[in-house]
């Protein structure tokens, strides 16, 4: 979830930027119309630009992001004899997942949480808080290291990076769409476009990019399912378990950090759709199941 919160806030930032030097620059002439239609082909090439390019942009930054943001600290020669098990760990995990061993690291926060991020499976980075050091058993903890490395062997950055440039296409390439019909057909310019295209634009493609988060969080959703049946696999089904009854009982007991709210553990019927992780008690439910 928190290499979720971090990807989805660059690329915003991102798409932002790059629709800003865009529009300096005078490139979104390319949705100026031929004396009275819009040009649907370089709209399509105008909004792919823009779309992926904020979702690749945040690809390949996310590792650094990441440590950045969270402060991790890299374990790059162990201090300690947790620490020693912690490289331990993912070097074994990895090894199983047919990938190679991501970098491992610590970062500062009382809540039990830990993340994996990077732009490719092989060039993972994989850190945890102190607070899950503090709160798991070792078995939990491995569980939760497995979770991880299934995550960067499943390739998820890079499936998710993909959806959302598809996603931020489509937003950016409709919302144009919609402030031009209404530019034409309700302010009846007839040339260029007027005031009206450009707010009408940002208006729908703010509404048109709530909409579309839900499709990304979906696909967040699903892939949580998958990380923890490939966390059982490599870790134990029962360790994978209780490593989510940990956090269960960590955020029922306090309020979440801020870090790990869109993990919407008791989120209703409307936050469901926008939270990036099913609820803990569903997980657990899966892996009960088998």
């Amino acid at each position: 979830m928190l290499r979720i919160a971090l990807f989805i806030g660059t690329n915003i930032a991102i798409i932002a930027l790059i629709s800003a030097v865009f529009r300096l620059l005078g490139l979104e002439g390319l949705l100026q119309d031929n004396g009275v239609d819009l040009d649907f082909g370089a709209l399509l090439v105008y909004s792919a630009i823009i779309g992926f390019a904020g979702s690749l942009i945040s690809l390949f930054l996310s590792k650094t992001i990441a440590k950045k943001s969270m402060r991790v600290r890299i374990i790059d020669k162990p201090g300690n004899g947790v620490e020693q098990w912690l490289v331990h760990s993912v070097q074994d995990l990895s090894h199983r997942a047919g990938i190679r061993t991501p970098g491992v690291g610590v970062f500062d926060s009382a809540s039990p949480n830990a993340f994996a991020t990077g732009w490719n499976k092989n060039a993972a980075l994989i850190a945890v808080s102190t607070g899950l050091l503090k709160q798991m058993d070792r078995g939990a903890i491995e569980a939760v290291l497995a979770h991880e490395v299934s995550h960067a062997a499943n390739g998820d950055m890079v499936t998710l990076s993909l959806i959302q440039g598809v996603v931020n296409t489509f937003v950016i390439f409709l919302s144009r769409i919609v402030g031009h019909a209404v530019d034409r057909l309700v302010f009846r310019v007839e040339s260029g476009h007027g005031p009206a295209f450009w707010i009408v634009s940002m208006v729908s493609e703010l509404i048109f990019g709530i909409l579309a988060m839900t499709i990304v969080m979906w696909f967040s959703r699903w892939r949580e399912y998958r990380a923890d049946a490939g966390g059982a696999a490599l870790a134990g089904r029962q360790n994978m378990i209780n490593a989510l009854r940990t956090l269960q009982a960590s955020s029922d007991s306090k309020p979440l950090p801020d870090e790990v709210r869109s993990m919407a553990i008791n989120a209703g019927r409307v936050q469901a759709f926008f939270a990036s992780h099913p609820p803990l008690a569903d997980r657990i439910a899966a892996l009960e199941r088998g």
